[in-house]
This record gives C-alpha cells, structure tokens and sequence, in this order.
C-alpha cells in the first residue's frame, strides 16, 4: 500500500503549525471562510508560511469567494494551493488556473457522488468530504465511504470528514484514498489541535505499512 498523504487542516496558531509540520505532515490548512470557527485572518498566514519547512505544502479553504480575492490573498500569503468548498464552477476553476493559482475541489457527498461532475473539473484531485447543514466542513460527519470507490479508481481523492485516530485505519483500508484531510477529529477545540492525537493518528497509520 502507497504511504497516503496527510493534511491537517484548520490550524490558527502559529507554534502549531511548527509543530505539526515536524511530525511529517504533507500539507496544512488555513480556513479563510469568515462564518468558520476556524477562521484564520490573511495577515496572520504569511509569518507562519515564512516558519514552516520548505517542503510541506501550504492549503488556503475558501467557500465561495471572488477569484480575484482567491488570487490576491494567495499571493499576499504565499499559499501553495487554494481548496474550494463551496460551489465553484469548472469555469471559475479554469480562471484560478488561468491567473496562476493552483485549486482542488472539495465535494461534500450525501448520497451519491456524480463522477461526470468531477470529470468535468479536468483535474486529477479532489476532495471528498461529508455533506452537512452544520456547515462546510469540519463537522466531525463522515460519509459513505464505499462512495468514494468508483472515484478512487479515476482521481487522487483526499478523503475528509470525521476521520479520527480511531477510525482512520478503517478508512484506509477500505478506499485507500490518496490522502486524508484532519480536522475536528484531532481537535481539543475549533481551531485549537490535540497533539497526542494527531500523534496517535500518524501512528496508527504507520503501522498499516
């Protein structure tokens, strides 16, 4: 089995990140979607991205916002890649590419899992999350996951919602996705992670291989 990657995402203090990124996480990630708990503000994003080491990469979730304001905080924080969770077209996928910013779309799934509206994107990831009224993400909901097989077969799927150390053997073991996105599974609080247990979580990920 391939080492799946692993991205941490919702972080708000800077000594965390630094932290974290010293377990050997692939990516972090910033919520820059004001209603969320999570919210971290653009200028607080830059001096952390400045700290971290030069090879985990940087991941700024926003839910519908202006591509050109996706574009300039991007470039004002130096973010490698911007997640959208909301309701992004192809169209406006195709524009963030265009003005130079790398994307991956996020679907929450309830149901079913359209594999032609995926196709549509053009884009060889995405990720997966559990559909919730509580919000976008970081509801701490999983999914079906045997709805992720099919798109598993045919994209790199980053698989979110409610994984925790408890249950993220399980996950892998029954869509070995591309990788996994953390949250409110290793969280003490919005915002705020628990150590022990995203250490917990790597472990028990090592020890599948």
């Amino acid at each position: 089995m391939s080492p799946v990657k692993i991205k941490v995402c919702g972080l708000t203090q800077k000594e965390q990140a630094l932290e974290i990124a010293s377990m050997g996480v692939d990516a972090l990630g910033f919520i820059l979607y004001p209603p969320s708990p999570r919210y971290i503000e653009p200028e607080r994003i830059k001096p952390i991205l400045e700290a971290l080491p030069p090879l985990v990469k940087t991941v700024g979730v926003f839910v519908d916002e202006a591509v050109e304001e996706v574009v300039r905080i991007s470039q004002q924080t130096g973010l490698d890649l911007v997640q959208l969770h909301g309701k992004e077209t192809p169209a406006y996928c195709r524009e963030l590419t265009r003005q130079g910013v790398s994307w991956i779309k996020a679907f929450r799934v309830k149901e079913e899992l359209d594999q032609e509206l995926l196709a549509a994107y053009q884009c060889p990831s995405f990720l997966l999350d559990a559909w919730s009224k509580q919000g976008y993400g970081g509801t701490g909901e999983t999914f079906n996951w045997d709805l992720a097989k099919p798109a598993v077969e045919k994209f790199q799927i980053l698989l979110a919602g409610g994984i925790t150390p408890e249950n993220v053997q399980a996950a892998i073991h029954q869509i070995q996705p591309y990788g996994i996105d953390l949250s409110s599974g290793v969280e003490l609080s919005p915002g705020i992670k628990s150590m022990p247990k995203i250490r917990q979580l790597l472990s028990n990920i090592a020890a599948l291989s």
